[in-house]
């Protein structure tokens, strides 16, 4: 407890004139005020001095705090994740009492543990793949330091999903602990609801230009891109002006449609310049890495009955 000496003659005189533990600490606080030890810790010596103890010095004990990380701590939390593979992190930090660092150091260190979601992975990246991603970051790196001022109010991007009408669960929700060893989780196709539109939003710093969409049981072709090029071109002269004349640079990946003959010949004839996106490199399409997921986020547990009510909501959330 570390009294001060007087503080601790003050407390054996009272104890030995037979108060209790009440009696012990009003006038404690009367002496010492705020400076004085808290209730519970007179209580805790008193009951400690009625079973004979007979100081109030902290026993010796090592210098380093006892280590929660212990074969019975690292069972319990397996079998923790074993009853539910999807428990959250706090969950057994609640459950068994330990900190949130103890949590983490025995599931990645001791059980070897990752948490994943059930998801389709494309390709493993060959070393091409990586040199030219690499080219490309170079590429995008002098077009900004050659224009730092206007670049990113050049750059319009975009992409298309497919958004449900009802999705119970996000990746997010969906991942669970698995050992290194264990085969990655499987995710029911069937889910999602059947009725279904695809979402095309092409955007740039200052918010949304356009978004179109596709109901379902339709197929996004060359033509239909092309055709998009064009509304893009009316709605930047409608919402940004100046803007076709200091030059728009188009940010969109590199899907079977956007590379058509004839989405590519409308691109140019719009007067669009476009940036490098390698293959399989969805850390250069702001589309998968922010817009989308949000907005699934947000539309997450919601239903709608039809395309109409679906894509009233996605207007709404992008205002």
């Amino acid at each position: 407890v570390n009294f001060s000496r007087a503080k601790c003659d003050f407390f054996l005189f009272v104890f030995f004139k037979r108060k209790g533990a009440k009696e012990i600490h009003q006038p404690m606080v009367g002496v010492y005020g705020n400076g004085s030890p808290h209730y519970s810790t007179v209580t805790k010596w008193y009951s400690e001095f009625k079973s004979g103890y007979e100081s109030l010095e902290d026993d010796p004990r090592s210098g380093h705090p006892a280590d929660v990380v212990t074969p019975l701590t690292i069972a319990q939390v397996e079998a923790l994740i074993m009853q539910d593979c999807r428990i959250k992190t706090d969950a057994i930090v609640t459950e068994l009492g330990i900190s949130y660092g103890s949590v983490l150091k025995i599931v990645h260190d001791h059980l070897g543990m990752s948490k994943v979601s059930g998801r389709w992975v494309p390709r493993n990246l060959s070393a091409q793949d990586w040199h030219q991603q690499l080219e490309s970051s170079h590429e995008l790196l002098e077009i900004f330091y050659t224009d730092q001022a206007n670049f990113l109010a050049c750059v319009v991007t975009g992409d298309e999903t497919w958004i449900h009408h009802w999705d119970p669960e996000t990746k997010q929700e969906s991942m669970q602990w698995k050992h290194q060893a264990s085969p990655p989780p499987k995710k029911l196709c069937s889910q999602p609801s059947a009725g279904k539109v695809m979402a095309s939003i092409l955007w740039d710093a200052k918010g949304v230009l356009l978004t179109d969409y596709m109901p379902h049981k339709t197929r996004m072709t060359g033509e239909y891109y092309a055709s998009l090029m064009q509304k893009l071109r009316q709605a930047i002269k409608e919402k940004r002006q100046g803007m076709l004349t200091k030059g728009v640079l188009l940010l969109h990946d590199n899907a079977p449609v956007h590379k058509a003959r004839v989405a590519q010949a409308a691109s140019h004839e719009c007067g669009f310049e476009q940036l490098n996106h390698p293959p399989y490199s969805p850390d250069l399409a702001p589309g998968d890495y922010y817009l989308f997921r949000h907005l699934k986020a947000y539309l997450y547990g919601k239903r709608f009955s039809n395309d109409e009510e679906l894509m009233e909501a996605i207007e709404a959330w992008l205002q």
